[in-house]
């Protein structure tokens, strides 16, 4: 089986939405709006300053164009390290071809992308009750911070701020 990983562009934009959406399904969540819909293809793929960066992971992408997974990272800092922290927003892979090598092709193409542009971290969440996901990150040698909460202010509670 040949895996590849590779940057997403604006003519992959209908398979990333559709691999949102699949994310949705398997959280059973609410898929993006049509609004939403619209500025993840402009976050995502502005040619100026692209807000995320989009991965795609594929079996023989030339016989089969439809990618298995993907991911989405950006940039936070650490000004205790003084370098950046790569965050991966998703990592996601199809339940229908899990058990391909994807989600490790995926996970393995951040680490390496991380450390080439000089990160000094990669960090990310993972839901309490996923522990499929628990699973394949520690097998990798990650850990889960017992020291640290996830904290978040929505649109709806910014209102109390003029």
């Amino acid at each position: 089986m040949s895996l590849s990983v590779r940057s997403a562009t604006r003519s992959d934009a209908s398979r990333f939405l559709a691999l949102i959406q699949a994310l949705a399904d398997y959280e059973e969540l609410a898929g993006p709006t049509e609004d939403a819909k619209e500025r993840l293809i402009a976050d995502a793929f502005d040619s100026h300053l692209p807000r995320f960066f989009v991965y795609l992971a594929f079996e023989d992408e030339a016989m089969n164009p439809e990618p298995l997974g993907y991911t989405i990272t950006f940039f936070t800092y650490s000004t205790f390290l003084a370098k950046p922290t790569l965050y991966l927003e998703d990592l996601f892979v199809r339940p229908d071809v899990r058990s391909k090598g994807a989600g490790g092709a995926l996970f393995d193409f951040q680490v390496r992308e991380a450390k080439r542009l000089g990160c000094g971290r990669l960090e990310w969440t993972c839901l309490d009750w996923n522990t499929l996901a628990q699973g394949f990150y520690e097998k990798r040698g990650a850990h889960h911070l017992d020291d640290w909460r996830v904290y978040r202010l929505t649109e709806e509670d910014f209102a109390r701020w003029s």
